[in-house]
């Protein structure tokens, strides 16, 4: 019900670097998503409760990393050696649920968006 709040995100040049926060209070699981104009909301990463366990799509292994500290309740994504292909409007989503899930309706709370361009 209650938003995710976001920070983070801009314009880049092809191989620097982003960071973009999320206030995920207590939460359990917290992803992040995004969406290209013209595409469809695709999974980038997700991480448990504790931190200790990560998932990632194949396109941003090694690039990207997803960390949280939850003194802060923030969760994070790390996104380096940025790509063309990375541009688009990023989304934090959280649910209660403690298993880690690709599939966007699994998410029940949502932010923002906060837009990345990068350009070459």
């Amino acid at each position: 019900q209650v938003s995710l709040v976001q920070s983070g995100g801009g314009l880049v040049q092809a191989g620097d670097s982003l960071r973009l926060s999320c206030s995920a209070s207590s939460l359990n699981v917290v992803a992040w998503f995004r969406q290209a104009p013209e595409k469809e909301r695709e999974f980038v990463a997700a991480i448990s409760r504790s931190g200790d366990s990560t998932d990632y799509t194949n396109s941003v292994k090694g690039r990207f990393t997803i960390s949280r500290d939850n003194a802060k309740n923030t969760v994070y994504l790390q996104m380096d050696s940025l790509k063309f292909e990375d541009s688009a409007v990023y989304y934090c989503a959280a649910t209660p649920g403690g298993v880690m899930k690709t599939i966007p309706g699994y998410y029940l709370y949502w932010g923002q968006g906060t837009q990345v361009t990068v350009y070459s």
